[in-house]
């Protein structure tokens, strides 16, 4: 009895949080190693269906950087990176392309299983994404993109007709050709464009730590000036920059409140959003 009198207790901490975000937008980004796990994957989607049928609309922008290392190593390539960005040539975008194509069609797939409909865009079909190529000081990046428009209406399109958009990040430049695109940089411009409540992005450390090699260190909350200080002090670096810069670039474009949370924990993003507590890292402005 005890154990069903915590379930209930659970829903109860839970109702003021599904009142506040009922219709609200969520973007998600799902990306980096977390990706290769079946069993984040899985719980990942059933945290989207529980919030499509409490009333909040979830978009889903994934990435696929470890599946594509695998593709280019298999066929004799070495993945070559320049401040965090794939370098990408002519036939590394042929790859980046075909596994964002099959990791988006498994994606969709998954939704439709779980009883929600879906709809993939793999970021350059109807344009969705459009970007001019990106240069990297005098480097030549290749095929990487910066990003000068979102097209959103396929995606409100989807929402209205009650299905949860899945977008990979690939965009295309006014010479039709498809450019590679950040992730994260892309779930921040999406989330802005959609005026959504909250941007998530899914890691695979607890969230931002004020000791790297201590996970005890979780900082639950950090404004845009912390999170700039913590940069010039070094304590955020590497892989978590573009991700709290995604978090900077949505907050100054108007969405409410920003999170970068732990992927490997079981139903992350129903912890962090539906708990007093939460489990991950906010970044506010403050």
């Amino acid at each position: 009895m005890e154990e069903i009198i915590k379930k209930a207790d659970v829903l109860i901490e839970a109702m003021p949080y599904i009142k506040a975000f009922r219709n609200k937008i969520f973007v998600i980004k799902y990306g980096g190693k977390i990706i290769l796990s079946e069993t984040a994957q899985k719980n990942l989607l059933e945290d989207l269906i529980f919030l499509y049928f409490v009333g909040i609309r979830p978009v889903l922008v994934h990435g696929g950087g470890p599946f594509i290392n695998q593709r280019a190593a298999q066929l004799g390539r070495v993945a070559k990176f320049v401040e965090g960005r794939r370098v990408t040539d002519e036939t590394m975008i042929k790859i980046v392309e075909d596994t964002l194509k099959e990791i988006n069609q498994k994606l969709v797939s998954m939704v439709k299983e779980l009883g929600v409909e879906a709809r993939g865009w793999e970021g350059r079909k109807e344009e969705i994404i459009r970007v001019k190529k990106k240069m990297e000081g005098e480097i030549d990046l290749g095929f990487v993109g910066e990003i000068t428009e979102i097209n959103s209406q396929p995606i409100k399109t989807a929402l209205r007709e009650k299905a949860i958009p899945i977008i990979a990040p690939l965009g295309k430049g006014k010479d039709k050709l498809t450019y590679n695109v950040n992730a994260d940089e892309v779930a921040a411009a999406i989330a802005v464009n959609l005026k959504a409540e909250k941007l998530i992005i899914l890691t695979d450390t607890k969230g931002i730590l004020r000791n790297p090699e201590d996970e005890g260190s979780l900082i639950s909350t950090l404004t845009q000036k912390e999170v700039e200080e913590l940069i010039e002090r070094k304590v955020i670096q590497s892989g978590m920059i573009p991700k709290v810069k995604a978090c900077i670039e949505a907050l100054g474009g108007g969405v409410k409140k920003t999170h970068i949370v732990d992927g490997r924990i079981s139903h992350v993003i129903l912890l962090e959003i539906f708990t007093d507590k939460g489990i991950g890292t906010e970044i506010v402005k403050g």
